[in-house]
């Protein structure tokens, strides 16, 4: 099957996902006590046109199968509805979304670009004093809580004043240089970034070292060596490839494990992302925010899970897509 096709075959596989995704969450947070539009009643900038819109939307005077058919329809048609706050929910995602792109981006990037060579580096060493080391640091860091190690950044960048300890941007942010306006976002970025690159890393790296050491003992790899090959073609050219196509497949889900693991430390650093905000969304049991959030959160999913696919396709042309 050619990508093309593939890409098609998945998009349709994910249609039935996504309804019992949206089935699932809907249910659950309606069977909670809590009033989905009470902070929009409480909202004084809320007209009354806006509430009883909202209450036919939703259909919250009717059963809630007949709710969530009404919500699915309005998703179908691209309407969102209002968050607690009066605001759009799709203009509350519009915003929010490019930022936790850019921040899920910048970690996957220097995470692959740093985890696969201690990897390797670690499994060619391996018992040494270098695998050893980068074993226990490794080791630190998966031990290391997201939200605490936040925390320390959060009162270590309060204590010195060296980087900013909350948003995406600067007060004067619109006044600034284009060149100016990337270094403010690149600052604001570094103690988010700092905190689930470690964690992400940490996990990465051994899992690179162990499906190293694993194709290192295959069978092919000694016979390339009884062959009298080099080391270095040995590991380069005949096992890392092996080794590296299940690393492919675990993208996807590190893309999504990013989102829900980005919500607390965004929560800490006021990042403006879609981690934060579906936090937020589940303390306020703002519904139509919850819900838009879930889906974007499973299409993300999917997607990664898709990219991750098309990749390891590429890598290793054996591997036939399903």
């Amino acid at each position: 099957m050619n990508i093309a096709g593939y890409v098609i075959k998945r998009l349709i596989q994910t249609i039935p996902l996504l309804f019992m995704v949206s089935l699932i969450s809907f249910f659950l947070i309606r069977l909670s006590p809590v009033d989905p539009l009470a902070e929009l009643r409480l909202n004084p900038s809320i007209t009354q046109e806006t509430l009883d819109y909202e209450v036919h939307r939703l259909g919250l005077d009717k059963p809630v199968i007949v709710q969530y058919a009404l919500w699915l329809k309005s998703f179908v048609k691209g309407d969102l509805g209002y968050c607690t706050t009066g605001e759009k929910v799709s203009d509350k995602l519009m915003e929010r979304i490019p930022n936790t792109l850019l921040l899920t981006g910048f970690v996957i990037l220097l995470t692959w670009l740093v985890g696969i060579p201690l990897g390797i580096v670690a499994a060619i060493h391996w018992r040494k004093p270098i695998d050893r080391l980068l074993t226990v640091l490794s080791s630190i860091g998966m031990a290391i809580p997201s939200f605490f190690f936040a925390i320390l950044l959060l009162i270590f960048a309060v204590k010195t004043g060296w980087f900013p300890t909350g948003g995406l941007t600067s007060y004067n942010f619109s006044e600034l240089s284009p060149i100016k306006k990337v270094l403010d976002i690149l600052h604001h970025l570094i103690l988010p970034v700092t905190v689930l690159f470690t964690i992400s890393l940490s996990g990465l790296q051994r899992q690179m070292r162990g499906n190293l050491l694993d194709v290192l003992e295959s069978d092919y790899v000694k016979f390339a060596r009884a062959k009298g090959l080099s080391e270095t073609k040995v590991i380069y050219k005949h096992a890392l490839r092996n080794a590296i196509n299940p690393m492919v497949t675990l993208l996807g889900f590190e893309f999504a494990s990013l989102l829900s693991g980005a919500a607390l430390t965004e929560y800490v650093f006021q990042y403006p992302g879609l981690g934060r905000l579906i936090l937020e969304a589940v303390m306020k049991s703002d519904i139509n925010l919850v819900m838009a959030s879930l889906m974007i959160g499973t299409v993300m999913l999917v997607v990664g899970n898709l990219l991750a696919d098309i990749l390891l396709k590429i890598v290793d042309p054996r591997v036939e897509a399903s």
